[in-house]
């Protein structure tokens, strides 16, 4: 609790020797206090603005009936101040619409004070400012009064405040009464971006590449022409192969596999797809004699699956109907008696689709291991982006093999150049973990114009509305994220009891922290030993009065991030280090 104007034994002495300022020196008789509280005592910086409620005790037979007052709270720090919304307050007899204090009654106003949050305020003052103004002598327009000794402007402080420019603020500071020092800042190490979420790369280290090639055989007949045994396809195949076979990270195994057309009798053509199967193989190390490999052979009798997928991606008339008989026939005879039934459509089905299922099917099915991450970190070193594809760009993004400024060099030249939202996504995750939230959020934005609707791009718009402080954006976004998303968007509006039963970790301790449960904020982060954790339990420890080990944690975090050193200086959290250095 403080005093307004001091006590009213200071403002009586300044009031009688101001004689001209009546109506106050009339207030000054009355000896008792004028209380204010600020809530709360420490301000807190809460959903990106500071507030607390003033409240000041009129006593009874204080206020100048015919008496106006002026008060203006103003949040004061180096290189600036920003002033607060007014209050007037007036006698009874004073004809105006301002709050009035009875004479006879006195009374309690609260005054509630809001700022938007600038990151100057951490080291600051909130003040009051007041001025007077009386209906006769020399106040008839409001008049600054020095809040700390009841004193008015001399004639020479006077001529400073009308000049204005620096001399005239310090002047207007001097005659401000502070009220409240600093702002907890704490809600502002909340880390966002840790509760983040990349989209999936789809990389893998080891993909399987297929490539086909055909034996053709004429109806009913597993002899191969030599005709059939050259084509363009097999020679492209045998190429391939021979190429793949000087790459010691692609593992090739071929299969010769025969067919049948679904049309005769099953039994026959299940022998005539094995018959298909054993020439084909004698074909097919011949021509791949070169190379060295080993095949595999097989058969498989009617093809029917090959026949559904030529059929559906004909032009053939009916088509629809034959697929429908495909389904819902389960035996070989059914579907073929169906088939044969429908005599028009039939006819070309033994012109166009039978003719390529008598086959036997060479089949190269190619394991190709990909560059380590270690070879791609170079890439990325060197500047090598065009070295790698889309997938391998976000997959060693993912690693811990680069920096974060590699990572997000190595994502800004992915999406540059696919334009992806899975590119945008994970590029803005890196800028937020980089603390760049305007970043992040301009390449979330780009990806949803690039048709991104993810659930995790949902849950990273509204923790990058949360890091920005646009929490009233993020409830867009909130209501489908993430259970620590929504409880991170809780500690973002000061409910830090739910917040702290929802989350884990670092941001866990932050909001155990703000809601004054220390014991729990200290278990949080019981195995963390990076430097933003032993800050934290540097804070913990000084609002605990454990000063020993405030210090040691410290310590700890300046030597681990020399950046701990300014912000203790300016933390009202620490207040026995602020202004002071810090001794290794």
């Amino acid at each position: 609790m403080k005093n307004l104007l001091k006590v009213s034994a200071v403002l009586a002495v300044a009031v009688l020797t101001l004689s001209s300022c009546n109506c106050f020196k009339k207030m000054a008789k009355n000896r008792d206090d004028v209380q204010l509280t600020c809530t709360p005592e420490v301000l807190v910086l809460n959903n990106g603005v500071v507030e607390a409620d003033v409240t000041v005790n009129f006593p009874v037979k204080y206020f100048n009936a015919k008496a106006v007052l002026k008060v203006t709270p103003v949040m004061v720090f180096e290189g600036g101040e920003v002033a607060g919304t007014t209050q007037y307050f007036q006698g009874s007899k004073v004809d105006d619409n301002y709050t009035v204090i009875d004479k006879n009654n006195g009374g309690t106003y609260t005054m509630h004070v809001s700022f938007p949050y600038d990151a100057r305020m951490a080291c600051s003052q909130l003040q009051l400012r007041a001025e007077i103004k009386c209906p006769k002598g020399g106040c008839k327009e409001f008049t600054l009064v020095n809040l700390n000794t009841g004193a008015i402007p001399t004639k020479d402080e006077a001529a400073i405040l009308a000049a204005g420019g620096d001399d005239a603020l310090a002047l207007k500071r001097a005659f401000g009464l502070t009220i409240a020092e600093g702002v907890n800042t704490l809600q502002s190490d909340l880390d966002y971006a840790s509760a983040m979420q990349n989209m999936a790369s789809g990389y893998k280290n080891v993909i399987t590449e297929v490539t086909r090639a055909n034996y053709m055989y004429a109806i009913n007949s597993s002899r191969l022409a030599r005709s059939a045994k050259s084509s363009d396809e097999l020679t492209a195949f045998q190429q391939l192969a021979a190429d793949q076979m000087s790459n010691d990270r692609i593992a090739q195994h071929i299969y010769v596999n025969g067919y049948a057309s679904p049309d005769g009798p099953e039994k026959f053509n299940d022998r005539l797809a094995a018959a298909r199967s054993e020439s084909g193989r004698k074909a097919a190390e011949e021509l791949l004699s070169e190379i060295g490999l080993s095949l595999d052979a097989a058969s498989y009798g009617e093809d029917w699956e090959g026949f559904k997928a030529l059929v559906a991606a004909s032009d053939i008339e009916d088509k629809e109907l034959i697929l429908s008989v495909l389904n819902s026939y389960e035996s070989s005879s059914e579907r073929e008696e169906q088939i044969k039934n429908m005599s028009q459509v039939f006819e070309a089905l033994k012109r166009d689709i039978l003719p390529q299922l008598r086959r036997a099917q060479l089949v190269n099915s190619s394991d190709i291991t990909g560059k380590t991450d270690d070879e791609m970190a170079a890439f990325v070193r060197e500047g090598n982006f065009a070295a790698l594809d889309e997938k391998e760009m976000l997959h060693i993004a993912s690693t811990d093999k680069l920096t974060l400024n590699e990572k997000i060099a190595v994502l800004e030249a992915a999406a540059n150049e696919y334009k992806s939202a899975t590119a945008y996504n994970n590029l803005g995750v890196a800028y937020a973990e980089a603390g760049e939230g305007e970043k992040a959020a301009a390449a979330f934005a780009s990806a949803v114009n690039a048709g991104g609707n993810a659930s995790e791009l949902n849950n990273n718009l509204a923790l990058v509305n949360l890091m920005n402080g646009n929490t009233a954006a993020a409830k867009a976004y909130t209501a489908n994220a993430s259970v620590e998303a929504r409880a991170l968007a809780a500690a973002a509006e000061g409910n830090y009891a739910q917040a702290q039963s929802q989350l884990s970790g670092y941001n866990a301790a932050i909001a155990a922290t703000m809601n004054a449960d220390y014991t729990a904020a200290k278990q949080f982060i019981a195995n963390d030993t990076t430097a933003e954790a032993d800050y934290l339990r540097a804070v913990i420890a000084s609002k605990q009065g454990d000063m020993a080990t405030a210090e040691a944690q410290l310590k700890s975090a300046i030597a681990k991030d020399a950046s701990y050193a300014d912000r203790c200086r300016q933390d009202v959290n620490l207040r026995g280090y602020i202004g002071k250095e810090i001794n290794l």
